[in-house]
């Protein structure tokens, strides 16, 4: 085995490289605004590091947000290409299992609550009862709509420390890796357990949208 994990859905633009039973090489950077300049020179970091090609790659990771639109959609693409081109599986993964499985790895057990930046003043967000369960879909909120929700309990993530007057014990990680979202793809495959497909997961509509009105010009 021998995965690629890619996720865009997060201002971190993250890659990593998993045999299986551990992490061989990974890279990590928080640019917003330039996931599609970062990304695939991440990758051919991560598989120098590892010593290998793209082609013994066996299986693509991908986080499917949720997410902006237009960071999330550079991943999706970037993976869907390659399981295209190497003709191997993509396994889709909600970013905030993630998150929430690095938390664990950190050392919070549950409960506990994964926000990220919706941007918009909101939060993508979920609560999990320990790092490999999550406690009903994914949402995307005000944060003092939930504020009674996510009351006392720890929050991992870049919302919670956007928004510390309602994440009172925001804790690490800020943000997302692509290594816990290969370790936690490969205790999946290990189990033979169901991923998403790899079709974003976006939970409203984009910023930009088509006019609905256009200008009739009339040629003269």
């Amino acid at each position: 085995m021998l995965l690629l994990a890619v996720d865009t859905a997060t201002p971190a633009v993250t890659v990593a490289l998993h045999d299986g039973e551990s992490v061989l090489a990974e890279s990590n950077q928080v640019d917003a605004r330039r996931h599609g300049e970062l990304l695939l020179p991440a990758v051919d970091k991560v598989l120098a590091e590892a010593g290998v090609t793209l082609e013994a790659v066996t299986g693509i990771v991908v986080g499917v947000g949720p997410g902006p639109y237009t960071g999330l959609r550079v991943g999706l693409v970037t993976a869907s290409t390659f399981a295209a081109v190497l003709g191997v599986p993509v396994h889709g993964l909600c970013t905030l299992d993630g998150l929430a499985y690095a938390a664990g790895a950190a050392g919070i057990e549950g409960p506990f609550t994964v926000a990220t930046d919706a941007r918009r003043k909101e939060v993508y967000w979920a609560r999990y009862e320990d790092p490999r369960t999550r406690a009903g879909e994914p949402a995307v909120d005000r944060p003092a709509d939930i504020a009674e929700r996510v009351a006392g309990l720890p929050a991992v993530g870049q919302g919670a420390h956007l928004y510390p007057e309602v994440f009172t014990d925001a804790r690490a990680p800020e943000h997302q890796s692509a290594a816990a979202l290969a370790a936690l793809a490969a205790e999946r495959l290990a189990a033979g357990e169901a991923f998403l497909p790899p079709t974003p997961l976006y939970l409203r509509r984009p910023d930009a949208e088509v006019p609905k009105n256009y200008k009739v010009v009339t040629p003269q």
